[in-house]
């Protein structure tokens, strides 16, 4: 029954948090402050809908890192409410193009300066990438990026691909990893508090001087030093993976 009235308000507070955020994003459209804005309006109310505890470890940095890459892990679509709540000043995000389609906030995610990728054609892909690049070098603006490409649905951190790698060594800025507990496989909405989730920012890595060449290690580094601290937030909140060989979590 909880369960049920959850999904209802949510159902609810969707509709409204995209309406608001639509506006908002009219009214100054591609604004790249409106992505902060618009997930702070789809966040916080979410966040108490679904009764989820959040303990946000972020370095004082973290607001005033940009121009970076931020990486995160991705698990679910409760990441738009989890995340919402800590996207810094003047960070746009990556998604796929087909979200451009979805009622309310496929308009509002483009309007608010989001950047959106045909991935089914590498020639349009790829002007993207190179759109995203000029914006790192001048525009006073951070990217959020998924590095994964898809949800790992809480079986542990899939493998990296190289966009945004290969995005922050040829703007020249440094990477932001964001590390979230894997909350999707504790998080259950039939209890009043559901849940409690971390989110952990670790320090940047610089790309100064890198090439395409340093990108596989560049990838190693950053995967390896993200899996160790969502095992160890994993770990905090009694919620550790049983060991697993990478291939078993895929």
């Amino acid at each position: 029954m909880l369960f049920v009235l959850r999904m209802l308000l949510m159902g609810l507070h969707f509709i409204a948090a995209g309406v608001l955020g639509l506006l908002l994003g009219l009214c100054r459209p591609f604004n790249p402050d409106n992505s902060r804005l618009c997930a702070r309006l789809y966040a916080r109310p979410a966040m108490r809908i679904l009764g989820l505890r959040l303990d946000a470890q972020l370095s004082p940095q973290f607001a005033r890192a940009r121009p970076c890459v931020i990486v995160c892990n991705h698990q679910s679509n409760y990441d738009l409410f989890v995340l919402g709540n800590i996207v810094p000043p003047r960070t746009v995000c990556i998604g796929k193009k087909s979200l451009k389609w979805v009622p309310l906030f496929g308009q509002l995610f483009w309007l608010a300066g989001n950047v959106l990728i045909d991935r089914g054609n590498p020639l349009r892909a790829r002007r993207s990438i190179l759109q995203t690049t000029e914006t790192l070098q001048h525009k006073d603006t951070s990217i959020w990026v998924f590095p994964e490409g898809t949800r790992n649905k809480g079986h542990g951190l899939l493998a990296f691909k190289r966009g945004a790698f290969q995005m922050a060594i040829e703007a020249g800025v440094p990477i932001v990893p964001v590390c979230v507990s894997t909350y999707v496989r504790s998080m259950n909405l039939q209890r009043w508090r559901s849940g409690e989730v971390i989110i952990r920012t670790l320090p940047a890595i610089p790309t100064a001087g890198l090439s395409a060449e340093d990108i596989p290690q560049l990838i190693a580094q950053c995967h390896a030093q993200m899996q160790a601290c969502i095992v160890s937030m994993d770990t905090q909140l009694g919620d550790a993976l049983p060991d697993q060989t990478d291939a078993e979590r895929r």
